[in-house]
C-alpha cells in the first residue's frame, strides 16, 4: 500500500503506486495518477485529470491540476502531465490545459521548480529547467530544455523560449527568446549569451564559439532578422558538431509569430 498520512483524503479512484508517499492533510482527486517513488508533502491539492510520473518530489502547499485562469473553461477534460524527477516547492499552481489549445499542460523531466512557480494553462515546459522562486508563465507558453528564469520573472501568454536561454531577475518577457541568449529588464533586453550554463552542460569552445557568431548576427552586427538569417545558415557545414546548435537557432526563428526580443 502507498504511505498515505491518515489525515489525507485521497479519492478512491485515484491510482497511486504502492510506493507513493502522501502527508497529512493533503486531498487527491479521482482522476489522478502517480507513478512510482514520488513524494506528496502536506497540505497539498492535486485534482482535475492530473498524471504524475515517478520519483517527483512535491513540498508542502502545492495546487497541481486545478481548472485553467479562462473564463472561455467550461469544464472540458482538459489535462495536467508531468514527467519524473521533478522537484516542486512550496506554493506552486500549475493549471490544467484549455479547449483553446491542446488541452494538456505538460511539465517535463528533471526541472527543478522554486517555490510560488505559476505555470498556466497550456503551458510546455521542457526538460532539465530551473525555475527561482516567483518565476510566472501566462497560458500557452512554451519553454525549451536547459532554460533558467530569474527569480519574478513573467512571461507573456504565446511567448517561446529557446532552449539554454536565460532571464534574469525581475524580467518582463513578452517576446520569443531564441535559444542560447541571456536577456534581463523591464522590457526584456539581451546581453549576451547563456555561456557559463553551456560550458556546464559540457559543451565545447568550438561550440559556443558558432553560438556566439550567431548572437553577433542577431544583436551586434545591425542585421535585418531575415538577413541574420540568411547569414546564420551559411554556418552550416562550417563544424559539424554545431549543425545542430545552428539549426536549432533556425528553426525557432522561423517559428516566431511574436518576434523575438531585440
Amino acid at each position: 500500500m502507498s504511505t498515505i498520512h491518515p489525515t489525507a483524503l485521497v479519492d478512491p479512484s485515484a491510482e497511486l503506486d504502492a510506493s507513493v508517499t502522501v502527508g497529512p492533510y493533503s486531498v487527491i482527486g479521482p482522476y489522478v495518477r502517480v507513478g512510482g517513488g514520488t513524494t506528496i508533502g502536506p497540505h497539498c491539492v492535486i485534482e482535475g485529470h492530473t498524471s504524475i510520473g515517478r520519483d517527483n518530489r512535491i513540498f508542502q502547499f502545492n495546487s497541481l491540476g486545478a481548472i485553467p485562469q479562462d473564463k472561455k473553461y467550461n469544464g472540458e477534460p482538459c489535462e495536467l502531465i508531468i514527467g519524473d524527477r521533478n522537484t516542486i516547492r512550496e506554493f506552486c499552481t500549475f493549471n490544467i490545459g484549455s479547449p483553446g489549445d491542446a488541452g494538456v499542460t505538460r511539465v517535463g523531466s528533471d526541472n527543478w521548480i522554486m517555490a510560488y512557480v505559476h505555470i498556466a494553462h497550456d503551458c510546455q515546459v521542457g526538460d532539465n529547467t530551473i525555475f527561482a522562486n516567483g518565476a510566472t508563465l501566462g497560458g500557452h507558453v512554451h519553454v525549451g530544455d536547459w532554460v533558467f528564469l530569474g527569480g519574478l520573472s513573467g512571461v507573456h501568454q504565446f511567448v517561446r523560449i529557446g532552449a539554454h536561454a536565460m532571464t534574469g531577475f525581475q524580467t518582463r518577457l513578452a517576446q520569443d527568446l531564441p535559444p542560447y541568449v541571456t536577456v534581463a529588464g523591464n522590457p526584456a533586453a539581451a546581453s549576451g549569451i547563456n555561456q557559463e550554463g553551456l560550458r556546464r552542460r559540457g559543451f565545447t569552445p568550438e561550440r559556443i564559439a558558432v553560438i556566439k557568431q550567431m548572437h553577433k548576427m542577431l544583436y551586434r552586427q545591425g542585421l535585418t532578422l531575415a538577413a541574420a538569417q540568411v547569414e546564420m545558415a551559411q554556418l552550416l557545414g562550417e563544424q559539424t558538431d554545431s549543425n545542430a546548435d545552428v539549426q536549432m537557432m533556425l528553426d525557432f526563428l522561423a517559428q516566431s509569430d511574436r518576434g523575438i526580443v531585440r
